[in-house]
């Protein structure tokens, strides 16, 4: 879940279509005209991006007109090693999954064992939110829509990365997260309502969310590459490496197994799978070469119809042809415009791995985009370097144009840390380092630790393993902690507040960064320190 350029939940969201308009070079229109290729030449662009954006490799899926015109890869599985990237290696497709969920849902709907404006709590009756009146009134169309009133990405640290807490225990503490704004009054893109939906799949198909996606979705369209969990990965030899950029420079690392998250991530799949799941969405959901339907026509139509408005980003004039007209979210789809035909898509995101996955349904063309990295700018610049081929609109150099953008808005993220490092206080903590151990509680995330380690002072949280780091005064009562796995870059503020006798009352944090992918929401934490037993 990290956002610009490391988004990996989440991102998602990957509204990074408008949102990267909002960046671009001013004048850089001129150099897009003259450095347009006339030529499209799918390999020659792919290769060109892996190198611009550093990113290992990449598979891409086309469809149109119902067939599979391209199911191929470019580059590595895993930096340092020889194996290539092919249309069977599987990628993780992260938020991808949402549609999923969302299809099994509609097949439900369709026979009759739900509706998409009943309450959840008519399914679910422990289900709870904050507000008892958004409780009442939560359907199961508001747990697809991100309109619930949570902020971007709220309780997203309750799943990532890799957490102790169970899927029931991540839905029970829906109840302690505050909302950010009123239900239903504006879009804010959310992880954990996917989540409940994914447990509604499974209580009413009476199978696990991963047995329902294989018997219901993967099987019948004959996905049979395609997993629920990176522990089905291991019978596979032909699966992507993860890879982050650590100071700068894209670097293998660890997946991240977040097996509690089902319903809103999951799936992990290649060019060839992803091309059938394309083609049965573009044909309203009839499964290719048969009279059968994953489901009707009519839940097509609705997973596809705007549920809520997304704001429209204004573009600098570089940028100026990715501005849509209209942008709303749908049940597991994003839908847009772009030269005067609708977008279905969604994006996903999880460390090491970005995909996007959009069709066109008025010219039957779907594409998908699977990498093993995390650069938005890459799967930006070659989406729309292939939706102009076969829109016939006129050619620019999507991908000079993506990389200048990003490179100018990360150049004034570090300058801008740079000075806040430079003009921070020279002042010292008001309390002695080992008055700030011990244990802070938060309502919903729990229990955090700060603790003496060899001459340190570091911060554990106590439900996720690898989110432990070293704090470093930055000034007054404000520390930085340093997560020693480098690859989340997501360090982030910790401030202490003071009652007047000098005692800590409260602990806040807050990403120093906003390339701090959302999904890391410490902003969203309140601790207190932990009452100690009697």
């Amino acid at each position: 879940m990290q956002v610009k350029p490391m988004t990996r939940i989440a991102s998602a969201l990957l509204i990074a279509f408008a949102s990267l308009s909002a960046h671009a070079a001013e004048g850089a229109s001129a150099a897009a005209s003259t450095q347009a290729q006339s030529a499209f030449n799918l390999e020659a662009d792919v290769n060109r991006a892996l190198r611009t954006f550093d990113v290992p490799g990449i598979a891409i899926a086309i469809v149109k007109d119902g067939k599979v015109v391209t199911a191929q890869g470019f580059g590595v599985r895993k930096l340092g090693h020889p194996e290539k990237v092919d249309g069977k290696t599987i990628f993780e497709v992260a938020s991808n999954s949402k549609g999923f969920t969302a299809a099994a849902l509609a097949m439900l709907v369709d026979e009759g064992k739900l509706a998409w404006d009943d309450p959840v709590i008519k399914h679910l009756p422990d289900f709870r939110m904050y507000d008892p009146y958004v409780t009442n009134e939560m359907t199961v169309r508001d747990l697809l829509v991100h309109r619930s009133g949570l902020g971007l990405g709220a309780g997203d640290l309750l799943w990532w990365p890799t957490t102790t807490f169970t899927t029931d225990e991540i839905i029970h503490k829906l109840r302690y997260v505050k909302p950010a704004t009123s239900f239903r009054a504006s879009y804010a893109y959310d992880n954990l309502l996917y989540i409940v939906a994914g447990k509604i799949v499974a209580q009413k198909m009476g199978m696990t969310w991963g047995q329902a996606m294989h018997e219901r979705i993967l099987k019948p369209l004959g996905m049979t590459a395609t997993t629920t969990s990176l522990e089905e990965n291991a019978a596979f030899t032909n699966v992507a490496g993860a890879h982050s950029k650590i100071n700068g420079k894209a670097t293998l690392v660890k997946q991240v197994p977040v097996s509690n998250a089902i319903g809103a991530v999951g799936i992990n799949t290649g060019a060839e799978d992803i091309s059938k799941w394309m083609i049965a969405l573009l044909d309203g959901g009839k499964i290719p070469g048969s009279d059968k339907r994953l489901f009707s026509e009519k839940q097509a139509r609705e997973m596809w119809t705007a549920q809520t408005p997304i704001k429209i980003s204004e573009p600098k004039p570089a940028l100026a042809a990715t501005r849509p007209n209209y942008f709303a979210y749908g049940l597991g789809f994003q839908l847009r415009d772009y030269k005067g035909r609708m977008l279905a898509m969604h994006g996903g995101a999880l460390q090491g791995f970005y995909s996007r996955v959009l069709m066109v349904p008025e010219e039957k063309l779907g594409i998908a985009i699977l990498t093993n990295a995390e650069s938005g700018g890459a799967m930006t610049a070659l989406q729309y370097r292939i939706l102009d081929h076969y829109l016939k609109a006129q050619p620019s150099d999507w991908i000079k144009l993506v990389h200048d953008v990003e490179m100018e808005a990360h150049a004034k993220e570090m300058a801008k840390l740079k000075t806040e490092n430079a003009t921070r206080a020279r002042s010292a903590p008001s309390l002695p380092m080992a008055s700030y151990d011990g244990e802070y509680e938060d309502a919903w995330y729990g229990t955090v630790s700060i603790k003496p380690v060899n001459g340190k002072r570091v911060m554990s949280f106590s439900k996720s393993p690898d989110l432990v780091g070293e704090l470093e005064h930055f000034q007054y009562d404000t520390f930085i902690v340093r997560w020693k796995e480098r690859n989340f870059n997501a360090d982030a503020y910790v401030t202490f507040a003071l009652n007047p006798d000098g005692s800590i009352e409260r602990m806040k944090m807050a990403p120093i960064s906003s390339e701090t992918d959302f999904s890391y929401d410490f902003q969203d934490l309140s601790f207190t320190p932990a009452k100690k037993a009697k």
